[in-house]
């Protein structure tokens, strides 16, 4: 599959969410509860099963939702599962809710933000797996590692506990 290519993201200090992960929170209870975390589980095995997984969710999830631009800003940010159309906040969140629906822990499914070579913050979610950081991106059909994308990252939910999260000191990293 993977090899060894892959590199796992190094977190900063923890930081504040964005303020629409705590909306998120907020109507999806579900999504964002603590308890059952496995801490010490560590990255998932990647599989043939977790790869097929991975490759289904990304694809179904990509061409089920209508990409809409969000034009107001902070104030139109959503974060909705599954919507019939969205930005990269509602592809991000629905691929993590279909993983976790298939049994993935929450520990190895990471959203992240990122701000893209012309300069838009940016949604992604972020897979640990012992192959290293996968990347699933509404802007892309190929699940890369994250060291593929000409990405500015921002910040990350952390493994141990995804409602906190840390910074990644505006890591740049072209592939």
């Amino acid at each position: 599959m993977l090899g060894s290519v892959v590199k796992r993201i190094s977190f900063g200090n923890y930081t504040l969410p964005p303020m629409a992960y705590t909306q998120f929170c907020m109507r999806y209870k579900n999504e964002c509860k603590t308890e059952g975390i496995v801490f010490r589980g560590g990255p998932v095995r990647l599989t043939e099963q977790r790869w097929a997984d991975l490759r289904e969710v990304n694809n179904v999830v990509n061409s089920s939702i209508t990409p809409e631009p969000n034009t107001e800003g902070l104030a139109g940010e959503k974060w909705l599962i599954n919507p019939a159309s969205g930005d990269c906040n509602d592809y991000a969140v629905s691929k993590r809710s279909q993983l976790l629906a298939r049994g993935w822990p929450a520990r190895a499914l990471l959203l992240s933000e990122v701000v893209t070579s012309w300069g838009e913050h940016h949604l992604i979610l972020v897979v640990r797996t012992s192959s290293g950081d996968l990347m699933l991106d509404n802007l892309t059909p190929q699940i890369r590692p994250w060291t593929r994308a000409s990405y500015r990252w921002v910040r990350m939910q952390t493994p141990k506990n995804p409602n906190f999260w840390a910074s990644l000191g505006n890591r740049s990293l072209a592939g």
